[in-house]
């Protein structure tokens, strides 16, 4: 379930790609499958664990190239990130700052580790569809590590336009998502047993896995009104031109062949649907 479109955000073969807040991967997965070289880098050491296994479990079903495929997943803090100024091509920071009380902070190591003319996609939830769930509960975001704050379309472009950056296009996305959340806030975050909450689980799941006519068309038409997340595109305005060469592209953090080939191969795509939607 992708929320950034890979065509706006620019996604190349061989681009080196930050997936900040990579939670259980889905974004760091379909980069590499494109070719990227990719760090998924989470404060989560059970997230990270997660996304390499997924990143092993991918090379032996053949969808990465275990001796060319070079991604990793890192364990840190995003208001400090363990990479040099102009690190990475592309940087991907989905439904992770609505999370962060020092968020400028965190926008501003955003903009330092990305070079001078790279591309950025920033999500977080829509401001309307997330009033709805604060308002009818608020066991959805008052929880340790939880939603601490609602961005206004304004404010979000304000405060990544002062960490540097220039905002370029933004849309909606996960209209079908909008419901699903205020039925589950409705009868209470935590109740996934509850009868609707299962079936509409169902049928996002089945969405997310097959596809069909009906659910596409139906999300295209609810992204507008009810999209559950705003997605932003900025660039890092480039930097003045000047006669000395390129600094030399030396390794981020990846993984041996031998450690992406380990790990639980077992892991499922269903499993993953599931995830994104719960």
């Amino acid at each position: 379930m992708l929320t950034v479109d890979y065509a706006r955000l620019g996604v190349d073969a061989g681009d080196r790609i930050l997936d900040l807040g990579c939670g259980f991967g889905r974004h760091s997965y379909q980069a590499a499958r494109l070719g990227a070289e990719v760090v998924a880098f989470d404060a989560s050491a059970d997230e990270v664990r997660n996304v390499q296994d997924t990143f092993g479990a991918m090379a032996v079903a053949g969808e990465l190239d275990a001796q060319a495929a070079r991604v990793g997943a890192v364990q840190g803090d995003a208001l400090k990130l363990p990479f040099a100024d102009g690190s990475f091509d592309r940087v991907i920071a989905s439904e992770v700052l609505e999370h962060i009380p020092a968020d400028e902070t965190a926008m501003a190591e955003l903009a330092r580790v990305l070079r001078s003319g790279g591309s950025m996609a920033v999500t977080v939830p829509r401001c309307g569809p997330e009033f709805v769930n604060w308002a009818l509960s608020d066991e959805y975001h008052d929880v340790p590590g939880g939603h601490v704050r609602i961005y206004r379309r304004s404010q979000l472009i304000s405060r990544l336009e002062g960490a540097g950056l220039r905002a370029v296009g933004s849309h909606h996305a996960h209209g079908l998502h909008a419901p699903y959340w205020w039925l589950r806030c409705l009868v209470g975050p935590s109740n996934d047993s509850h009868p609707a909450v299962a079936g509409f689980h169902r049928v996002l799941v089945w969405d997310i896995e097959r596809a069909p006519k009906l659910t596409r068309y139906a999300d295209r038409v609810l992204n507008p009104l009810v999209g559950k997340s705003l997605v932003v595109y900025l660039e890092k305005p480039p930097g003045p031109v000047t006669a000395s060469a390129p600094p030399e592209r030396t390794p981020l953090a990846s993984a041996p062949p031998s450690a992406l080939c380990a790990g639980a191969a077992s892991r499922s795509e269903t499993r993953v649907s599931e995830e994104a939607v719960a």
